[in-house]
């Protein structure tokens, strides 16, 4: 199994003395996310342990600084870093005023749907459900790897928050030759599932968190007309 993270453009958009314990933190490799909130101490997120980086408070200018450095942040709250698979989210008080930061780290992760490739073969649509944080995406890009690559199938892959391919208009290689189709407002994803069935003609749609009637009835008719659907839903 190989792991890349990309873990230095992360630690480039926080504050600079944060960046700098992070980097010689000893557990830098397990790093979850970062949580950046305007008066409170800075926090690092592991996974079975939370630690305080700095005994002094974000400041907005801390908060403007990192928000400059990331790309633009759409109807989700969602940004992310181009060419990398980190995932930052905002948190806004009533004006709509960035007060928080959610600065999640993206990995990509090879090898790691062995158990499950007999599936992913026999071309039949698979749900994969699961709590947040336990790695549906990281698996999702995977599957969406080998199905371009190894089984040389066309694999359009719909990406809201550009979390499955990176962010910017250049793909993250973690997808190797599959495509990638963003959606310019996240209400907007039913609409583009099927675009992407009409005109481009993939063997395999792949699509993250599905949550809507309209999602779920956009995945039917990609069923219905012969196209394998590979998708995740939150649940238990």
């Amino acid at each position: 199994m190989t792991i890349t993270d990309d873990l230095k453009q992360l630690l480039q958009i926080l504050p600079p003395e944060l960046g700098q314990v992070l980097e010689n933190h000893p557990q830098l490799d397990n790093l979850v996310e970062v949580v950046l909130d305007l008066g409170r101490r800075p926090e690092a997120r592991f996974p079975h342990q939370a630690e305080y980086l700095s005994e002094t408070a974000i400041t907005q200018a801390q908060l403007d600084d990192c928000i400059e450095r990331v790309g633009i942040f759409g109807g989700d709250n969602r940004a992310g870093i181009e060419r990398t698979l980190h995932r930052i989210s905002a948190i806004r008080n009533r004006t709509g005023k960035i007060i928080g930061l959610t600065c999640r780290v993206g990995r990509a992760v090879f090898g790691t749907i062995s158990m499950i490739r007999d599936l992913v073969e026999t071309g039949q649509s698979i749900l994969m459900l699961g709590r947040p944080g336990v790695g549906k995406t990281t698996a999702l890009r995977e599957i969406a790897r080998v199905l371009a690559d190894d089984l040389n199938k066309r694999v359009v892959i719909i990406d809201t928050s550009n979390e499955i391919a990176g962010d910017g208009d250049i793909t993250h290689p973690a997808i190797g030759r599959a495509r990638r189709m963003q959606v310019a407002r996240p209400e907007l994803q039913h609409q583009v599932m099927i675009e992407a069935v009409e005109n481009h003609m993939p063997e395999v749609i792949v699509i993250d968190e599905i949550g809507t009637e309209l999602e779920a009835l956009a995945a039917r008719t990609i069923a219905e007309r012969g196209v394998q659907l590979v998708g995740t839903a939150h649940g238990n």
